[in-house]
């Protein structure tokens, strides 16, 4: 499902005009990129939760030519799917 097909299932579900549905689904995914951004967590009971995972600097070697290179601190988003969500997924088995 892209994000398209969401808005359209959301615009259903809702009763709502597409414009709608993409207006409230931007807001939602702004919201949880601006908590992430800061670093706080995002926690959607029975969906998942949203966080930032730090990895730390170190050393890789280039495949080509073998040589060392230093691989810069970063974060990334991590989520982790909450209990409901699996049991939904699972349940299809």
């Amino acid at each position: 499902m892209n994000k398209q097909e969401l808005v359209e299932h959301v615009a259903t579900e809702m009763d709502l005009s597409k414009a709608k549905a993409a207006d409230a689904i931007d807001a939602v995914l702004d919201g949880i990129t601006k908590a992430v951004k800061k670093g706080d967590e995002v926690r959607l009971v029975g969906f998942g939760t949203f966080s930032v995972k730090k990895r730390a600097a170190g050393k890789g070697r280039n495949p080509a030519t073998g040589a060392e290179i230093k691989i810069p601190a970063s974060k990334s988003v991590r989520f982790k799917a909450g209990a409901a969500l699996k049991a939904a997924v699972n349940k299809g088995k």
